[in-house]
């Protein structure tokens, strides 16, 4: 039997971990994936990587009071026979390991709305939505102690430009729209690519808002959301609140 020393000992441990809950508000099924960081300082959550989640439940869980990590979910999902592979199991937001995602690599096929958190970074959670890999489904991230709400409330499939609409379901509904660098990587062109911010176009100087294609299509109906590599610029991408307010998040998806 454990002593009372250290029973205190596991429930301050335990009090120090974070609550996160997922909740799918959508009317279908949805697949939410989890990916810790390999360099968290808090490690990797108990959570499985990967669940199947119904229409309007929620599941809830703890991540460690330092977590860097996101969480998305995947549309469209089929893991029969064991399928693993990332661009077959799902329509998109697939990942490598099929279901549960891997620990290494298992961050998610674009298109796909992103939640991302850094827990507890010098005293500051740092939090947003990201759309830098495109959109799969409407999002937003609430907490309980009145800290900034992230999103991107609403669908941009269907109006999506048409170089970046897609995937389409089996009756041709679009249920993604890619960034225009994931366009460009697909194409092979993701040097020097000012949609990407990469090499010559890799700092915030070099790489505005205004030469990015279509980026005003996703900051006007997402105006709190992260649209592209460095969007900190807009004041409406990356949110923080003060870590010793212990916030409870929920992560919505199609709020």
């Amino acid at each position: 039997m454990k002593s009372f020393a250290a029973l205190l000992a596991f429930v301050a441990v335990a009090s120090a971990d974070r609550v996160i809950t997922v909740y799918n508000a959508c009317p279908f099924t949805v697949w939410p994936a989890l990916f810790t960081d390999p360099n968290s300082p808090g490690g990797r959550p108990a959570q499985v990587t990967g669940w199947e989640a119904g229409k309007f439940t929620a599941v809830t869980f703890n991540v460690p009071e330092r977590w860097n990590g996101r969480i998305w979910g995947r549309r469209n999902c089929n893991f029969a026979n064991g399928n693993t592979d990332p661009n077959t199991s799902c329509l998109d937001g697939g990942c490598n390991g099929g279901l549960k995602c891997a620990f290494i690599g298992g961050t998610g096929v674009p298109p796909a709305t992103v939640a991302e958190f850094n827990l507890n970074a010098d005293g500051v959670d740092w939090y947003d939505v990201s759309l830098v890999d495109g959109y799969n489904l409407p999002m937003r991230i609430t907490n309980d102690v009145g800290c900034p709400a992230p999103d991107c409330p609403v669908d941009l499939g269907p109006n999506c430009p048409a170089e970046l609409k897609g995937p389409f379901d089996s009756v041709g509904f679009p249920v993604g729209c890619k960034s225009a660098c994931v366009v460009d990587s697909l194409a092979g062109k993701n040097a020097h690519n000012p949609n990407c911010c990469t090499d010559e176009f890799s700092t915030p100087g070099a790489c505005p808002p205004s030469g990015v294609r279509h980026y005003d299509y996703f900051k006007r109906n997402c105006p709190n959301s992260y649209a592209y590599a460095y969007d900190e610029s807009s004041g409406t991408a990356l949110w923080t609140c003060a870590a010793n307010r212990r916030p409870h998040y929920t992560i919505t998806l199609c709020p």
